[in-house]
Parts: C-alpha cells; sequence; structure tokens
C-alpha cells in the first residue's frame, strides 16, 4: 500500500492555507454551520420558520378577556412549552396586578393600538400587627380589594425610621384579612402607620433572561395613582435580569418611572418613547452592565435618562431628550466608562448633562466617561447650564458637541467644571450664546 508522505513545509504551507480560508484557526471550535435543536442546547438552534405564538384580544384570539388575567393565562401557556410568543391584538387592557415575565418570552402587542393601564390605586392603613415571619395582613376597612390584587405594604422601619416597601399579591381573603403571595420578612407593626396600596409595575419580572418586549402601549394613569418609586416599580420595573429587548414601546403617564431596570445586563432600549412620567424616562439601574439606549425619546419626565449607581460600559446614542422638568441626562454614582454620542438635549428644566456630586465614597464620581457629538439647547431658567461637571469627577471627554442658548445669555453657563475635577478634557466643542461659555470654578 501506498503511504503518502508530506514535508513539514508542505504541511505549513497547507495549513496556512486552509487558515487563511477561514476554515479553522489553531485554538478555535469549527463554526456551526448546520445548527439542530438539541436538548438542552440554548446557543445554536434553526431559524424556524413559524413558532408559538397565543394571541390575546378583547373579543378576538386565541384567549379573549381585558385584564391581566387573560395576558398571564397565555404567558404561562407558552412558558410551560419553553417560551414562545405572546401577540396582544388591538384593546386596552385594564391591570389589577403587573404582568409577570418568565424567560425566553416575545410580548408584542399591535403598536399603539395596545394600550396596558391600571384603575386608580387606593391606599388602606392596617389595622393589625403584623410580624416579619406572617403571612398576612388585616385592613382597616375593605375598599375595593381583591384576591389576585397586586399591593405595595409600606411602613416606617422600627429600628431605624426608614420606609420600608413591600410588593406583594393578595391571593385569599376573609372579610377584611388577606393572605399574602410570600412573607412578608419585615415588621408592620401599627406603631410605623403601615399602609396596603394598590399599586404595581404594568410589566415585571425577576431573575428572567431573554425577553423581547415590542409594539405597545404602557399607561400608568397617572392623575389617579399614588407615587411608586423607580426602585419599586414603573412602568417597566426589572430586577436582576438579563438581556432583555424594548423596542417601540411608549411607557407614559406613570407616577414613578418609565422603564426601569436594576442590576440588570446587555438590556436594549430602542426606538422607544417614555413620556409624562412623574420621575425618570428610562432609568439604567444600580449595577446594569452594558446598556445600549438608542434612538428613544425621553420627554416631559422629570429627567430623561437616569445612569443611577454603578452603571458601566453603556451606550446612549441618538436620543432626543426634551423638556425635562429637571436634567436631560444625569449621571453620577460609580457611573464609569460609558458612551453619550449623537443625543439631543432640549429644555431641561435646570441642566441638560449633570455629573452628580457623591461624596459617599473615596471614589463614587462618573469617571471615564466620553461625551460626543451631542447637540444640547436652552437648559435652565436663568442661572441654567448646559453641562455641569460637579466634585471628583475625572477623565472625562467632552469633544465636538454643539452647546447652545437661542435664549438670551442672562447668567447661563455653557459648561461649568468643579474645582476638584481633573482630567476633564474639552475638544472641539461649540458653545454660542452663554453669558460664560465654560467656567472652571477655583
Amino acid at each position: 500500500m501506498a503511504i503518502t508522505r508530506m514535508s513539514r513545509r508542505h504541511f505549513l504551507a497547507t495549513s496556512g492555507a486552509l487558515l487563511s480560508a477561514g476554515v479553522v484557526r489553531a485554538g478555535d471550535r469549527p463554526a456551526v454551520t448546520s445548527p439542530r435543536a438539541t436538548d438542552g442546547d440554548e446557543t445554536h438552534e434553526p431559524k424556524w420558520d413559524e413558532r408559538l405564538t397565543i394571541t390575546v384580544g378583547p373579543k378576538q384570539g386565541d384567549l379573549n378577556g381585558t385584564d391581566d388575567k387573560v395576558i398571564q393565562a397565555a404567558i404561562a401557556y407558552v412558558n410551560r412549552l419553553g417560551g414562545g410568543t405572546v401577540q396582544l391584538l388591538p384593546g386596552t387592557f385594564t391591570l389589577r396586578n403587573a404582568i409577570v415575565l418568565p424567560s425566553r418570552l416575545r410580548l408584542i402587542g399591535s403598536g399603539a393600538e395596545t394600550i396596558l393601564t391600571k384603575g386608580p390605586s387606593e391606599t388602606i392603613e392596617l389595622a393589625d400587627d403584623s410580624d416579619w415571619y406572617d403571612q398576612e395582613i388585616t385592613l382597616s376597612q375593605p375598599g375595593d380589594f381583591r384576591v389576585g390584587d397586586g399591593v405595595v405594604l409600606k411602613t416606617v422601619n422600627p429600628h431605624n425610621g426608614s420606609t420600608d416597601v413591600i410588593k406583594r399579591t393578595l391571593v385569599a381573603r376573609s372579610g377584611n384579612r388577606f393572605k399574602l403571595n410570600d412573607g412578608i420578612r419585615k415588621n408592620l407593626w401599627l406603631t410605623g402607620k403601615p399602609t396596603c396600596s394598590s399599586l404595581f409595575p404594568l410589566l415585571t419580572s425577576e431573575y428572567t433572561d431573554d425577553v423581547l418586549i415590542e409594539n405597545l402601549t404602557l399607561d400608568g394613569n397617572l392623575a389617579n395613582n399614588e407615587n411608586l418609586n423607580g426602585n419599586y416599580g414603573g412602568g417597566v420595573f426589572l430586577q436582576d435580569c438579563n438581556r432583555y429587548t424594548f423596542r417601540n414601546v411608549e411607557s407614559r403617564n406613570y407616577n414613578g418611572d418609565g422603564i426601569s431596570f436594576q442590576i440588570c445586563h446587555d438590556v436594549v432600549v430602542e426606538n422607544c418613547h417614555c413620556h409624562d412620567n412623574a420621575d425618570l424616562g428610562v432609568h439604567p439601574g444600580s449595577g446594569s452592565q452594558r446598556p445600549l439606549l438608542r434612538n428613544n425619546r425621553l420627554e416631559r419626565n422629570t429627567i430623561g435618562l437616569f445612569w443611577c449607581w454603578g452603571v458601566k460600559y453603556g451606550l446612549a446614542e441618538g436620543n432626543h431628550m426634551i423638556d425635562n422638568r429637571d436634567y436631560g441626562i444625569s449621571i453620577g454614582h460609580n457611573d464609569t466608562d460609558n458612551v453619550m454620542r449623537d443625543n439631543d438635549v432640549t429644555g431641561s428644566g435646570k441642566v441638560g448633562l449633570l455629573f452628580r456630586d457623591d461624596s459617599r465614597g473615596e471614589d463614587f464620581w462618573a469617571n471615564r466617561n466620553l461625551v460626543e457629538n451631542n447637540r444640547i439647547t436652552d437648559s435652565g431658567g436663568q442661572d441654567g447650564i448646559a453641562i455641569d461637571v460637579q466634585g471628583k469627577t475625572k477623565d472625562v471627554r467632552i469633544v465636538s458637541n454643539e452647546i447652545r442658548e437661542t435664549r438670551q445669555p442672562m447668567n447661563r453657563i455653557g459648561i461649568r467644571i468643579s474645582s476638584e475635577s481633573s482630567g476633564i478634557e474639552l475638544d472641539s466643542n461649540s458653545v454660542d450664546g452663554f453669558a460664560t461659555a465654560v467656567m472652571r470654578l477655583s
């Protein structure tokens, strides 16, 4: 039998040709060119022509109704089978509890004609003490509370005077006495004046992954609801989630935040409209890594875009922050290595872009951020500031921005830089119409 021998030179030449052709490189696994549905493999799967979809509508669709229960039932159905799509048909759905999102879900509306809202909130004081290990409360009067309702319990902490906030669902009742879906884990003692309120986020989730929300409207009925802080609620509220995408979602009129996510990574918010919310338009919350915020309109909120604590490696690009009551953009506590590029910030009530001062730690400022090619116009009142860099903020690049004041100069400042800051690079910015273009405090 003939044996073909290959010289070392021939082998290397052949290997080089294969590598340059992209066949396989040393140290790499082969590319998946023909994926199959393999049990437990969530990385590679064929692109199916059709996936499981359940439609929900007031009178048409697989399931009919106009409340949270019918939407949640559809979600539970696709979740039981490993994930899929819930398609909300045109209509107004009035919720008595939050829609809870599982992993691997696509929740798709029909655009502006699909509206999720809630009725007026009600707050009633508790009539009996509940200890931290209890799973029930007693209301001082019945009100309109029903089994299945989402509620927020608030009380003054008896040990430190802070406010405790507990989100639960009412699952059973006898008169004014309700069982909760989970233990309280706080002390609801009458000395702390505890209350129960019919408040909840419209969409919410914890510890889930890979969800798409698209083409629907969230209306928080602000005029008839109490405030729910963005660390607990919002039109959307997520906690400890990964890889969520919001596309073409309108979140409006919530007495709190429009979209809030806490310790959530690789969240995408694009082509969304968050407006007329009591607090923040979009709130990348504490510890969230790599958020992508692109081509959104954030209008008439208290703050348009609020980078919270420890938000890193994010990109805000192509957004429009318009007529927000305090700040167009606010960034601060350990929010580092982010990029804000090609945004329009117009008509902010106090400051267009605020770098917050946070002296609670050794180095808690918004360092190593890039502000590039933005347009910041008409910020604040007579003493308004377009960009205000406070505290010991360091190593920030502010380059190629158009910073304009089209009203009278008054006492307005284009860019103000704290005396404690360092490494603040200003390059190729156009600053026009201010009493003072750049102020470096001494």
